[in-house]
This record gives structure tokens, C-alpha cells and sequence, in this order.
């Protein structure tokens, strides 16, 4: 059992005294409003924001799921720009709107669907469909663990990687072939560029655009947390020290804050980005600049696993959700998953994928594609609560990365000022059910 699932089935343990998810495959047949489900079992309706701009591969997937499914018909609706609005959306159609059949559920939001019974654990779907859950890649199935049972597949799976413009590296004097090992040499490193170069060594997106994920990272390597498990952890020594480096390097101008920070870095703006293995695909067509990837720098673990998977709402009909699942398996299966990953940047999520030839050869070809595998298995781990199962969490530490860094507030203050947020959240939300 992994370290992710071991806390996850823990944190079930905890909650089932007054949350209990009775939803299973066999489950209601209305939806959770109460209202009765009037979704055409025959008509598959998948909610996404297309993550990696992704859009006209899913078209081309599903085009080839109905061709071998003459009696089912897919709706891909674009149901947000982001997560976080497909989120929005879902939560909205739980009042009484119609549901989708599939969803993409985040890292940060799947939990909170499964806790409140908004989506159907997959488990005996996939039993009752001859669906071979073994077949992903352990790791990211078990991320969508809640009390022994699965509540998505992994999908748009990914990590945080360093792309570096080599030639700017070349330029400053430094190693073409590699990323700094720690934030310490990242310092050195962009002193060298902003002397030789007058750019920023790296651009990262803002706290609106998951700053919050990237500095996850940072704060490990400097041996502080956003939590530690239930307990906020903002105004310990480590984790002040890591929120005071950040600060420093962007009033260095070491790193820059930016809303669209792929442009900038594929454009030459900056000699390097902080971004999602899922910026991969569309920098390999739009860059103007040779790059790498590289991990974030340590000591690790020091980087954090993302993206989104697919679930199921649990109020449709069971034909539906046994139709959904049929989709997902298809939209998930190892010649869909080294398309989508190859295409977009994003992880291959079956086993069998990276035995594949081709897709070996394309590893090959392709080092950068490599990276992100890797790192998956050597400089990982599981996210702190504070993100991902606390209730806003994400974007309340990404309001608060935006004041220490665009705002140049005071540090101590401002993480003294989310830890107590946290755990006022935590208290109101979370205590009761422990």
C-alpha cells in the first residue's frame, strides 16, 4: 500500500463515523437532489476544459469510441476553461440541473465530490464491465483513493518540471544538459543570467493560475509544508524561510510572476519556466527556442503530482454510469493514453504504455517527454491537505503567494495570516468529522 493510499484510507477511517458513502455501483437511480435522472442512457455527455488544449484530440477519441459503439453517441461540452470551473459547474448541476455521465475531477476537487457522495465509487462498475483497474499505473489509481474505494481514473496526470532555454544557459556560462539541484544553486544560477542576460531566469504563473502547486515544491526542499496532515504548517521556521526566498528571488528579478509565463519563456523573455509537464505539447510547437526539462530543484522530494482524472456522477442511472465507465476505459486505454501523452505532455497512465515500441522510440526521440516519467518515481510525493483536501485551499495559498510576491507583503504576517485561515477552516469543516 502506498503512502498516498494509507492516508486516504486513515482519513476514511475517520469520517465514516459521520460521513457514510453509500453510494455504490448498484446505488440510486435518481439524482442527488432527489429529482429523477433524465439523461439519455445512450448519449454519453463528458464535461472537460480539453487539459493540454486538448480539444481536438478528444473529438478525434470519442469519433473513434462511437465507431466502434454505433449505439452510443458522445457530447464533449466544454463545461469551464479550467478545473476549477468544471468544478464550479458540476457543483451548480447537483442543485437540479442535468448531469454530466463524465467529468474531469482535479486533484483538488475530487476529494470533496467523493466525500459529499457527488460522484459513484468505480470499483464494482469496473468489476461488472470486465474493466482491469490494475492496468494503470498504481500510483496515480490510488490517488483517487477514499475509504478503500476509487472515485476516478487518472487522466490529465502530471508533474512540475523546469524547462530551461539551453541556449541562454550556453550564454550564461552555465551547464546546457542539466537543471540546478537546489534552490541555492537556482540563486547562482540567475545571478549569472540576470548579469550576462538581463532576464528573468524563470517565469511561473500567478496565485490565480496554481502558483500554489509550483511553490509546493519550494517549500519541501527548504523542509517546511503547507500542513502536516491536519495541522497547518505556514509559520514554521522552514516554511517562512521558503515564502521569504520566493520573495527575494522576484524583487531580484530572478523570478517573475506572470499570467501567461509559456509565452513568455517560449518566446526567449525568460531563460527558463516553472510549469505542468502539460505545457510540454504546446511548447514543442510554439517555442522559438531550443529547451529541456529538467526536475525542480531539491533536495526532494521536491516536487508534487497534479493534474485531473475522470469520474462519475453517482446521480444517473446505473445503465449511465456503466456507459460512463465503458468511456473512460476507452478514453484511458494504452493506444489513447501515449496519443493523449504524446500530444499534450501530460503522464501515460497504463502500465503497458511505456513497454509499448513506439512509444518507447518516441521517449527516445524525444528526452524531454522523459522527464516527467522519472520524476514521477524519484522526486515526488503526495500533496499537503491544506491543498488538496481542505476546502479552497489551493486558491487561498495562492492568494497569499500573490501578496508576498506581486503585493510584497510581509511574510510572517501574511503566512501567520493563512495558517490561521486554515485551521479556522479546517475547525468549521473538517474537526466535527473527525
Amino acid at each position: 500500500m502506498s503512502r498516498h493510499t494509507k492516508r486516504i484510507a486513515a482519513l476514511g477511517a475517520a469520517l465514516l463515523t459521520t460521513v457514510s458513502l453509500t453510494a455504490c455501483a448498484g446505488g440510486s437511480t435518481t439524482a442527488s437532489n432527489g429529482s429523477k435522472d433524465s439523461g439519455d442512457a445512450n448519449t454519453i455527455t463528458f464535461w472537460s476544459n480539453h487539459p493540454g488544449s486538448s480539444r481536438d484530440l478528444e473529438e478525434e477519441m470519442i469519433k473513434e469510441f462511437e465507431e466502434e459503439n454505433p449505439d452510443l453517441h458522445v457530447e464533449l461540452v466544454t463545461a469551464g476553461s479550467n478545473y476549477e470551473e468544471v468544478a464550479q459547474r458540476f457543483n451548480a448541476s447537483l442543485a437540479g440541473g442535468d448531469q454530466p455521465d463524465v467529468l474531469v475531477a482535479s486533484d483538488v476537487t475530487w476529494f470533496n465530490f467523493a466525500l459529499n457522495e457527488a460522484t459513484t465509487p468505480l470499483d464494482e462498475l469496473w468489476e461488472m464491465n470486465d474493466i482491469d483497474a490494475d492496468s494503470y499505473v498504481d500510483t496515480l489509481r490510488e490517488d483517487y483513493t477514499y475509504n478503500d474505494k476509487h472515485y476516478g481514473v487518472p487522466y490529465s496526470r502530471s508533474t512540475n518540471l523546469m524547462y530551461w532555454n539551453t541556449d541562454d544557459l550556453e550564454a550564461a556560462g552555465l551547464p546546457t544538459d542539466r537543471g540546478p539541484e537546489t534552490w541555492q544553486e537556482f540563486d547562482e544560477w540567475a545571478t549569472a543570467i540576470k548579469e550576462k542576460l538581463n532576464k528573468p531566469a524563470v517565469t511561473v504563473p500567478d496565485g490565480s493560475n496554481y502558483l500554489d502547486w509550483y511553490f509546493q515544491g519550494m517549500i519541501w526542499a527548504f523542509g517546511g509544508s503547507y500542513s502536516n496532515e491536519w495541522e497547518p504548517n505556514f509559520t514554521a521556521p522552514e516554511s517562512i524561510e521558503a515564502g521569504k526566498f520566493l520573495q527575494d528571488q522576484v524583487k531580484e528579478g530572478h523570478i517573475e510572476i506572470a499570467t501567461d509565463p509559456t509565452v513568455a519563456f517560449g518566446s526567449g523573455k525568460a531563460s527558463g519556466l516553472l510549469e505542468s509537464t502539460g505545457s510540454l505539447g504546446g511548447l514543442k510547437e510554439t517555442a522559438t527556442i531550443p529547451f529541456i526539462t529538467t526536475y525542480l530543484p531539491g533536495p526532494g522530494p521536491s516536487a508534487a503530482t497534479g493534474g485531473a482524472g475522470l469520474a462519475v456522477p453517482n446521480g444517473i442511472s446505473d445503465e449511465r454510469k456503466a456507459n460512463a465507465v465503458k468511456f473512460i476505459d476507452f478514453m484511458t486505454n494504452t493506444k489513447n493514453t501515449i496519443k493523449f501523452s504524446q500530444k499534450t505532455g501530460y503522464m501515460p497512465v497504463r502500465k503497458d504504455a511505456l513497454e509499448d515500441p513506439e512509444e518507447k522510440k518516441f521517449l527516445e526521440e524525444n528526452p524531454n517527454a522523459e522527464t516527467a516519467i522519472k520524476q514521477l518515481n524519484e522526486n515526488t510525493k503526495p500533496q499537503d491537505y491544506a491543498r488538496v483536501f481542505v476546502s479552497g485551499g489551493g486558491q487561498r495559498i495562492g492568494g497569499a503567494l500573490d501578496r508576498i510576491t506581486v503585493g510584497g507583503q510581509d511574510v510572517e504576517q501574511t503566512f501567520a495570516d493563512l495558517q490561521k485561515e486554515t485551521q479556522g477552516v479546517i475547525d468549521r469543516d473538517i474537526t466535527p468529522k473527525l
